[in-house]
């Protein structure tokens, strides 16, 4: 063997081992770049996943929104059969607020006829009628010794614009906290449109002078209403 090829040889069998380690060293790379690779594909579909998931319940209904519609029904039933007035019982006593500042209660009326109607809301098409239907027989009302008053839910300043904008004569009460709608049976379950819910019943109640109830109508009927409380009120 030559002096040349015994210099060559020790060099390149050197070269070897370090080859081999750039090679190892690249496999471990490698493999830690696919693992980390591996991991955020991982997180990616995770994150997909849960995504869609969310997406699919915020688009389901809730199944507990069945048992709480449940619940209000059962609610306007036992409020109805608690304060479900009949003819001939005493009219239950009230204390509340009215259009133009003071108070008005059942007392006020000792003595005398009281019509109390009602409705569900101030200013709208139907209530607005049968206000202005009693406005106008007002005078008769009187004559027939029969005051008129006028309830909803309304706060005090619906109460007032409602008043003067349709230039009524009849004092409105505002029953907010539904304690007097609740007393006259007047607060309980409705339906409209498929959905039921708790609301204001259009109802009227003929208060005789000796304090007790004499006519009740429920699920009243705009058209010709006043007119026929004021015959029965003329009867008593």
């Amino acid at each position: 063997m030559s002096k040349k090829s015994r210099k060559k040889s020790p060099k390149t069998s050197s070269r070897q081992p370090a080859r081999a380690k750039t090679s190892k060293a690249s496999k471990t790379k490698g493999k830690a770049k696919t693992v980390k690779s591996r991991r955020a594909a991982a997180k990616t579909s995770n994150r997909k996943r849960a995504s869609k998931t969310s997406h699919k319940a915020a688009s389901k209904p809730l199944k507990s929104s069945s048992s709480a519609a449940a619940n209000p029904r059962n609610k306007s039933s036992s409020v109805e059969k608690a304060h479900m007035l009949t003819e001939g019982t005493k009219a239950p006593p009230f204390h509340l607020p009215r259009d133009g500042g003071g108070m008005i209660s059942l007392s006020d009326f000792f003595g005398q006829k009281l019509v109390l109607f009602f409705y569900p809301r101030a200013d709208t098409p139907g209530c607005t009628r049968e206000a202005i239907d009693f406005t106008r027989l007002k005078g008769d009302f009187a004559k027939a010794g029969t005051e008129v008053l006028g309830i909803s839910g309304d706060s005090l300043k619906a109460q007032e614009r409602f008043r003067e904008k349709h230039k009524l004569e009849i004092p409105l009460i505002s029953d907010e906290k539904h304690q007097m709608l609740e007393a006259y049976g007047a607060w309980g379950e409705k339906s409209m449109y498929g959905r039921t819910f708790l609301g204001i019943l259009r109802t009227t109640v003929l208060i005789g002078a000796d304090g007790h109830i004499a006519r009740i109508w429920r699920h009243v009927k705009v058209d010709g209403h006043a007119d026929a409380v004021l015959a029965a009120a003329k009867s008593l």
